[in-house]
């Protein structure tokens, strides 16, 4: 899957996106590049990508801003890449709808694996491989496997990234499970990549403010202290 991806690098530093489309393209990767949102735009009116990887600190238009409206748009994964490691920027790009994050410098090869490891995700779901992709039905909400897509009661569909979809997959899988966060993060990151601790707690925010009808008072996903989180709902696998 991985060895054919199509990656686009947006990243104004080209001493950086030299040596990453360099790296990705000796591991079988496609890649293409862009020095700013402007022309982020022109590329991928022409072409379509499986990942991006997102500098944050850009001209004109920030990193953050790019992240929050191709969430809008499409369900593409983004990799963040940022000089500053605070962990509020952190915070603020996995809110804005980052797949992951990594801080430079980084090790091209971590790269890599944090790339393949999203790109296995999606297309994944990180399921039972031995359970058929199918719909899973909760509280007049449907989500799509196949077609990864989550529609509300009144069958309107209501755009998800991808790793809030395969967080929301996961716990439909295990309804009425108390499910710790490390857990969470195995099932939906796998142990390739480095994940952020607490961007689970993160992901889990961003689908309260989608499902619940009060997303500070939530019945869907409970929060069980000092155990993690529990998907209340009954589901119907379809």
């Amino acid at each position: 899957m991985s060895a054919s991806a199509h990656i686009l690098i947006v990243e104004d530093d080209r001493d950086i996106s030299t040596l990453v489309a360099r790296y990705l393209s000796q591991n079988g990767m496609r890649t293409s590049t862009a020095r700013d949102g402007r022309e982020m735009d022109r590329i991928l009116r022409e072409r379509s990508f499986d990942l991006i990887v997102l500098d944050l600190n850009l001209p004109g238009e920030d990193g953050f801003s790019i992240c929050r409206r191709l969430c809008l748009t499409t369900q593409m994964p983004i990799i963040m890449l940022t000089a500053r490691s605070e962990d509020i920027d952190r915070i603020i790009g996995l809110e804005m709808g980052a797949d992951d994050y990594l801080g430079k410098p980084f090790n091209p090869r971590e790269l890599l694996a944090r790339i393949r490891a999203v790109l296995r995700r999606r297309g994944s779901g990180q399921a039972d491989p031995n359970e058929p992709p199918g719909s899973f039905a909760f509280a007049g909400w449907t989500l799509n496997a196949n077609s990864r897509e989550l529609t509300n009661p009144d069958n309107v569909r209501v755009a998800v990234t991808g790793a809030e979809f395969d967080l929301l997959r996961v716990l439909c899988e295990r309804p009425g499970r108390v499910l710790a966060r490390d857990a969470l993060l195995d099932l939906t990151q796998g142990r390739a990549a480095t994940p952020f601790e607490r961007s689970i707690d993160i992901l889990i925010s961003r689908l309260r403010q989608k499902i619940e009808r009060e997303p500070r008072e939530p019945e869907l996903i409970k929060t069980i202290r000092s155990g993690g989180y529990l998907f209340t709902p009954a589901v119907a696998r379809q």
